[in-house]
């Protein structure tokens, strides 16, 4: 199965237990609305911590009592992030929710040797949009976290997406390994890349999907282009996955679809023992709520 929009997700997720969601830095208004939306919906039961006053003023002015919660007092964000993943670590939480916190900050807490909560070789970003003009939903990965990705690095890349993917019951995703030109040349290492790891998945290297690469955006989203070319593919047109040649491309492609394309994001960080959403300050509530939900449906199957 693939997922047409975010509200597929949203009817899917309806019948599902609420998933324990822990928030870092969660003493911030823009947060809280998404994550209060959420528990309202039936995604999450939260775990707050942070600034416990400000998180109990805040909960007010939400018309929420706050000792209907649970509330962690942390008072900066290095306390926030290390008893934020200390919960998850713990086994109190399922999912991991970014608030008024720098990323690195956080980020740095999960990848601790001692304390951290990583399981895969790397964490990698996953934006998932819902664009007027395309069929179904678009994963593309990474334009967050990883610069100028080495082969073994998206190698990693790709699997953390087909597990999520996967995990939100995609039978065989579509992978498209984005590059300028569909011509494998030497002088563009990522069509060399990308050629390598389309023939790796002959043998079932990445499990369930088609992968197809070195191609080109248009090919990857517009069928019709694909003929003209000549480029015979079942990911000409349909693909799922659009895995990127580096962070500028991903991040670009992710912003112009979000922003002048009239789409709708969701992000979320792979490669942790739970979903992570790390959405900027910035980020409008919709985003935030699409982030949460996509993370609570993974955690679902966790």
């Amino acid at each position: 199965m693939t997922l047409d929009n975010f509200d597929t997700l949203r009817n899917r997720q309806k019948n599902c237990s609420k998933k324990r969601a822990v928030v870092a830095a969660a003493h911030d208004l823009h947060t809280l609305e998404s994550v209060f939306h959420a528990h309202k919906n039936g995604l999450i039961d939260p775990i707050l911590v942070g600034d416990q006053e400000k998180i109990s003023a805040y909960c007010l002015d939400f018309g929420i009592k706050p000792d209907s919660l649970t509330i962690l007092d942390a008072q900066n964000d290095v306390q926030c992030a290390s008893l934020a993943v200390d919960c998850i670590r713990s086994g109190q939480g399922q999912l991991l929710i970014k608030g008024l916190i720098p990323t690195g900050t956080l980020l740095k807490a999960v990848v601790n040797r001692e304390y951290g909560i990583v399981s895969a070789p790397l964490l990698s970003h996953v934006a998932i949009l819902e664009v007027p003009s395309y069929h179904k939903l678009m994963f593309i990965t990474d334009g967050g976290m990883v610069i100028a990705p080495s082969l073994e690095q998206k190698r990693a890349i790709l699997k953390n997406c087909l597990s999520l993917c996967h995990f939100l019951g995609y039978d065989c995703p579509k992978v498209a390994i984005l590059c300028a030109s569909e011509t494998v040349s030497a002088n563009m290492q990522e069509t060399m890349d990308a050629d390598i790891i389309k023939k790796e998945s002959s043998d079932e290297t990445y499990g369930s999907c088609v992968i197809e690469g070195p191609i080109s955006f248009d090919l990857a989203t517009d069928l019709e282009s694909a003929k003209v070319k000549g480029y015979h593919s079942s990911v000409a047109g349909d693909a799922d996955i659009f895995l990127v040649p580096s962070i500028t491309v991903g991040n670009v492609l992710g912003k112009s679809l979000y922003g002048m394309a009239g789409g709708s994001m969701a992000g979320i960080v792979m490669g942790a023992k739970v979903p992570i959403t790390v959405n900027s300050r910035s980020a409008s509530p919709n985003e935030k709520y699409n982030s949460i939900l996509i993370a609570a449906a993974m955690a679902d199957r966790i």
